[in-house]
């Protein structure tokens, strides 16, 4: 019989440092998107005992995902939440990495179309964009840290990508 062994989107890629950057994989854990029912926002937040964030932001382990819909990360998802919510089990879906250092947002700032300098992207915002081609969910988590989410299937090339950019930054100082 064949035996199957689980791996990490990012797995043998990572970790990769350059200059002042760091790139690594995050262990998302649990994750599952929320998408409340017309009108059951409230219903949905005390089922999970905790306030969603704004649009663009991050609470704790409830991250703002796209129009009317978040990501509930490393946290239980209470059965009764299935009344007021449709709920997605996202754990295995998404690579996971963080891009932390210095020089962090000027690498970023070769690969993503949006500004994401401190003095307009603080700790604690979020975004749907996109890397090169590529999807992307990002989230500053830190002075110099950000957690990037992509599509699982997509993880060679976001790490090919992010650290080519780490490369060529590093080479022009």
């Amino acid at each position: 019989m064949v035996e199957l062994l689980a791996k990490s989107p990012a797995e043998g890629l990572l970790p990769y440092a350059k200059g002042a950057v760091e790139l690594s994989e995050l262990a998302l854990g649990k994750a599952a998107s929320i998408a409340p029912f017309k009108g059951q926002l409230d219903a949905v937040e005390k089922a999970l005992g905790q306030g969603f964030p704004k649009v663009g932001r991050t609470t704790g382990h409830v991250v703002w995902f796209s129009q009317g819909q978040y990501l509930a990360i490393a946290i239980d998802i209470p059965d009764a939440l299935g009344k007021y919510a449709a709920i997605t089990d996202q754990s295995d879906a998404w690579c996971a990495l963080e891009l932390k250092g210095a020089a962090a947002e000027e690498v970023l700032a070769r690969l993503v179309p949006i500004d994401l300098r401190q003095s307009q992207f603080k700790r604690g915002h979020c975004a749907r964009t996109q890397l090169g081609h590529m999807p992307l969910h990002i989230t500053r988590t830190g002075n110099d840290a950000f957690r990037l989410l992509s599509f699982r299937s997509m993880a060679g090339t976001m790490v090919h990508e992010i650290s080519r950019a780490m490369d060529l930054l590093a080479a022009r100082r």
